[in-house]
């Protein structure tokens, strides 16, 4: 597994503790996975939640998910624009550097 697929230290040190946690969330996103959303759609709109419950390590997971999923960079921001209005342009610009944070880490390994 390299390292870019591999969840970040403190995820999987907090799953080997709670071990039940984390088979729970793993049904969780079993379970998401049965609409009728294709991945990348699925990736979208998971980000665009991200981005409005204004959490940063969601965002930067959920862009993470998104680039294995195919997502691209113009999409991601697409998301990030089309959340502008409702976030306002301080909230916009935080969550645009959440996730330009993970796309220029993308790129360095590239």
């Amino acid at each position: 597994m390299s390292k870019s697929s591999e969840p970040p230290k403190k995820y999987s040190a907090f799953i080997e503790r709670f071990p039940k946690l984390g088979q729970a969330w793993e049904a969780i996103h079993e379970a998401e996975a049965e609409g009728p959303l294709d991945p990348r759609s699925s990736r979208l709109v998971k980000l665009a939640v991200a981005i409005g419950a204004f959490k940063e390590g969601a965002v930067h997971a959920a862009a993470r998910k998104a680039l294995k999923a195919g997502v691209t960079a113009d999409e991601m921001d697409q998301v990030v624009v089309l959340a502008a209005a409702t976030l306002g342009m301080p909230g916009a610009v935080a969550a645009y550097g959440w996730v330009q944070d993970v796309l220029e880490k993308g790129e360095k390994k590239a």
